[in-house]
């Protein structure tokens, strides 16, 4: 079970206490620190991996307004500051060894008018353009250059859900011989109607030197059935393979280092950078990807070019993490993807995506359904607009 987080706030005694911490809050300290980047850079002798600073802070473009109000009386004086952008934040923070993983803003209006302060603060703020004005800026970062050697050979788990793909599960299996780490193949079966089920027990066979589990699919959607593998998975990473092998199987050794080197705490694939191969995705799945990417590169205030490639990588333990706070979001997402993005920024996990190059299938049939699935995945967007940005 994942502990509970030690959060700490920040002050001139809190920050020399020999403590490893979760989470170190500065609430509007930052810009009367003496000096900026040695702060951080004390601050990171006591980060270990999964430290997080949450830094807020007032944004530079109100310091006119501010200081226009101390001086008509409007508002107390205050005493002097560094005022800091964003990106002196940022380089800041790069200089003493941390990484920003994501930024917010907030209050557009600083007082009440009955509707009108309300309708700014909470929905306006963070529409594009408008949020750079936001009065508060919240950024989070993690420590940079911090590793685990244990990790280096941690056991990958391969989650494959295959429904009705009997001509790809040998191929996908021979092109998953020289994964170089300690690994594990899952095959969940999802109620196909060709013999796919039979098929993978027939390679499981073929193959006993290959650890290759067998499991049915209890519900539907390929969302259950990456969940049912992720519980039965043996491995600290884990790791998702579309059974069609439109992403090659060669590639997720990329996903595996990039994870175990601590470049991120989630990698997720994008095929919307290489050329895609003729035929492997139409155009309006093309002009749909690049929205949803959009859209949720704006909700979780992380980049992300695409959410639904079906290859995404993450260490269990935050898995585990994630399905523990899943009544935030609730659990309706058929397809998987957009459960372990949502929890994934919840946890202010560092998402980033790592291209491929998108092939065309080669046996069966798409188990997408354009404008039904898509018209679900905008019901999603809209819930978590709700969940994140207008509460």
């Amino acid at each position: 079970m994942p502990r509970e987080a030690s959060v700490f706030y920040f002050s001139e005694e809190t920050h020399l206490l020999e403590v490893q911490f979760d989470y170190l809050v500065f609430n509007n300290q930052v810009g009367f620190l003496k000096d900026i980047q040695t702060t951080f850079e004390e601050i990171k002798k006591q980060a270990y991996l999964n430290s997080r600073l949450v830094i807020v802070c007032q944004n530079s473009f109100w310091k006119p307004a501010i200081k226009l109000a101390e001086f008509l009386g409007f508002k107390g004086k205050s005493l002097e500051q560094t005022w800091l952008g964003f990106n002196d934040l940022q380089n800041f923070l790069g200089l003493a060894g941390f990484e920003v993983i994501k930024r917010g803003e907030g209050i557009l209006c600083p007082f009440y008018f009955p509707l009108v302060s309300g309708l700014l603060n909470r929905f306006l703020v963070h529409l594009p353009l408008l949020r750079r004005l936001g009065l508060a800026q919240v950024i989070v970062a993690r420590p940079q250059g911090l590793t685990n050697q244990e990790d280096k050979q941690s056991m990958a788990s391969i989650i494959i859900p295959a429904r009705n793909e009997q001509g790809n599960i040998e191929v996908a299996v021979q092109r998953l011989l020289n994964f170089p780490a300690p690994f594990e193949i899952i095959f969940v079966e999802g109620h196909s109607k060709d013999d796919t089920l039979q098929e993978i027990k027939r390679v499981q066979k073929k193959y006993p030197k290959v650890v290759i589990k067998v499991l049915g699919q209890d519900g539907v959607g390929k969302g259950d059935a990456v969940r049912k593998g992720f519980e039965y998975a043996m491995g600290e990473v884990l790791m998702i393979l579309d059974a069609d092998l439109t992403m090659p199987p060669e590639e997720l050794p990329k996903f595996y280092w990039a994870l175990v080197n601590n470049k991120a705490d989630f990698i997720n694939g994008s095929r919307l950078v290489y050329p895609l191969q003729k035929h492997s995705m139409q155009f309006l799945n093309v002009l749909g990807n690049k929205f949803f990417g959009a859209m949720f590169s704006w909700l979780l205030g992380q980049k992300i070019k695409d959410t639904l490639c079906g290859t995404k990588v993450l260490w269990k333990k935050d898995y585990e993490a994630i399905k523990k706070g899943r009544t935030f979001f609730g659990d309706f997402d058929p397809f998987g993807d957009f459960d372990l993005l949502f929890g994934a920024s919840k946890l202010n996990l560092k998402i980033i995506d790592l291209p491929i190059r998108y092939q065309e299938r080669t046996y069966g049939q798409t188990n997408i359904q354009r404008f039904k699935h898509g018209w679900l995945l905008l019901k999603m967007v809209l819930f978590a607009m709700r969940k994140i940005k207008f509460i």
